[in-house]
């Protein structure tokens, strides 16, 4: 009896642990609500600022240590991200070497002063971008603590999202601006030196106040304690945000502001008035808006009661409930900056993966849903026209830049940490491109509706909880009963590209044998259309055996036997009752990434 209870035991625990090993979402996350008040002094481009920090460790771990951001002090001479600039074979024109040129008036840093745990002093060890706060006592598993720190900074001059005097003369843009406590979660601390890359944080709620000279517009996260007019007389600009992930602001004395309500959301655009563009901005709250209304639609409602489009930063940045972007742009570009920023709302601040080890669920879902809302704003759909079809359709430009670098023997996986790519396109390539890809492409896989309805559903499941990878997967395999292991494992952690052909066509009286060809390392399943010369034809699915189902059929779409991934052709007779045959073609919808086109037909 002992020797069953003894293997009954031993099973349950290596269910329990092979279950957990797959699981992102632990169940717990930390949180960490500061309070703050900032002193700016605007001739310095200096401030002091005082904090303290309820934080909550609700992980089953006690922590002996806190770790901080403190990301000015990237920008002086010698940090990693100078050096990385310097060395890295295609640098961000935006940085390149400005970094180790700046006179030390401009440099950023911050400089912690006294730090407590409970009014219990901390020891504190600065590493480059990390601050170490070595804690007076453990903080126990389930316990909040207070933690107390005040410091002084440096704003640098504007080189890469934060800074002061801005290529368009924006005078404050604040991001990545106070010593911000680094995500603790079931993979641990993640103390990563701010290189230029991704970011992944903390939810709590902030009450910052930001003191400045009389004359100031700001533009921040979370609500106003009070009206712009009296903070604008005052100097003294009070914010509250309830559980976002970070806090991001900017100033300037020329600003223009200008409100709309958006299905119960207050969307600010703030801008410096300028004939280059004013035009542009003053059309740009009616394309905003009509984006709000299609991700809160087309992904999930937005929480939060306000958004704010902000001229500011060096291109375009996201932040919860705020983004900078460049102001000096065509419509068009402004639009497509802004839609893609306003996206991250749902990804980056919602969802809220870790950028730095996923950074394609965040960039890739983010310019997946901005190349659906642009297809449907007006002055930007193509919608209608008569287009010529390209590979993606409106994802067009996403898979021919991923599959250059496919093709250049330059691409690195998706699982390469966002930091430790090898040049800043293959980067940008997986993040943004193949990201993009592996969204649109799902479609092939479980049909545009369902692949929809998953992400509504990953939204609602996820949302404020950093889910991973496999949880994405999870929610696309609960909405179409279908196994998707063998995708995003090809997508995801290899190179292995996508390449079938129609190998060849064998016609009898009756019936027409059509040979395809697995060409390409990556299986996918595939959709086959027979035309006739007569006009008539014949579209078939054939869903790989690995896959347990199929997706839902079109029209008058047949189902095919399913391929083994290992069978490197597939036969399949089709009837053609004596009609000959013109045309034979693969993946007619142009939905899948595949290298080599033109073996995809074959024609009389």
């Amino acid at each position: 009896m002992q020797r069953v209870l003894k293997v009954l035991f031993t099973t349950a625990v290596t269910l329990v642990f092979g279950f957990s090993a797959w699981c992102q979402y632990p169940g717990w996350q930390q949180k960490a609500d500061y309070t703050m008040d900032i002193n700016v002094d605007v001739e310095k481009h200096q401030y002091t600022g005082s904090m303290s920090i309820m934080y909550t460790n609700n992980s089953p771990d006690d922590l002996d240590k806190i770790f901080m951001h403190t990301f000015f002090n990237a920008f002086q001479p010698g940090s990693m991200m100078d050096v990385r600039s310097r060395n890295i074979e295609d640098p961000d024109r935006r940085v390149g070497s400005r970094i180790v040129e700046l006179p030390a008036d401009e440099w950023g840093w911050i400089k912690p002063g006294a730090m407590s745990m409970n009014g219990m002093p901390c020891q504190i060890e600065e590493d480059g971008t990390i601050l170490i706060a070595t804690l007076p006592a453990p903080l126990r598993s389930g316990v909040t603590c207070k933690l107390s720190l005040n410091w002084t900074a440096q704003v640098p001059r504007q080189i890469r999202r934060s800074g002061w005097m801005n290529k368009e003369g924006v005078e404050f843009s604040m991001t990545q601006w106070f010593p911000k406590i680094c995500e603790y979660d079931h993979h641990g601390w993640h103390s990563n030196p701010y290189i230029g890359r991704e970011f992944h944080g903390v939810w709590g709620d902030f009450d910052v106040t930001i003191n400045l000279p009389v004359g100031y517009e700001v533009g921040g996260t979370g609500m106003l304690k009070s009206s712009r007019q009296e903070a604008k007389k005052t100097g003294k600009w009070h914010f509250i945000a309830e559980n976002v992930i970070d806090f991001a602001w900017a100033a300037d004395q020329d600003f223009k502001v200008h409100t709309e309500m958006v299905d119960g959301i207050e969307m600010n655009f703030i801008y410096q008035p300028n004939k280059e563009y004013n035009k542009s901005w003053k059309e740009l709250p009616r394309f905003a808006s009509s984006a709000m209304r299609f991700f809160n639609e087309f992904v999930g409602q937005y929480p939060y009661p306000q958004y704010t489009v902000i001229q500011g930063g060096d291109g375009g940045m996201e932040y919860p409930m705020i983004t900078l972007v460049t102001a000096n742009r065509k419509l068009p570009s402004l639009v497509g900056v802004t839609v893609h920023e306003m996206a991250h709302s749902w990804f980056q601040a919602l969802v809220a993966t870790n950028e730095s080890l996923y950074e394609w669920m965040d960039e890739g879902f983010t310019s997946w849903i901005e190349s659906e809302c642009m297809e449907i704003l007006p002055s930007f759909s193509t919608e209608g026209e008569n287009v010529e079809p390209m590979q993606g359709g409106k994802h067009s430009w996403a898979y021919k830049s991923y599959l250059g670098q496919a093709k250049s023997g330059n691409e690195e996986p998706l699982i390469t940490h966002a930091d430790h790519y090898t040049t800043n396109r293959a980067y940008g390539v997986a993040a943004y491109s193949k990201g993009e890809v592996l969204m649109n492409q799902l479609g092939a896989i479980l049909g545009d509706s369902l692949r929809n309805e998953g992400m509504r559903k990953y939204f609602s499941d996820w949302s404020f909880k950093h889910p991973g990878p496999n949880d994405f997967k999870r929610s696309m395999e609960r909405t179409s009963d279908l196994e998707l292991d063998w995708y995003f494992q090809y997508f995801m952690n290899t190179t292995h590209t996508i390449d079938y052909a129609v190998k060849e066509v064998k016609s009898e009286v009756m019936t027409t044998t059509i040979t395809l060809e697995r060409i390409g390392a990556m299986p996918m399943p595939q959709d086959l259309l027979v035309e006739f010369e007569d006009g008539d034809y014949i579209q078939y699915h054939i869903p790989l055996v690995i896959m347990r189902g199929n997706r839902p059929l079109e029209g008058n779409e047949k189902l095919a036997e399913d391929w083994p991934w290992t069978n490197p052709t597939y036969d399949i007779t089709v009837p053609s009752m004596g009609k000959k045959i013109a045309k034979v073609v693969l993946d007619p919808d142009l939905k899948q990434a595949d290298i080599n086109l033109e073996n995809n037909i074959y024609t009389r």
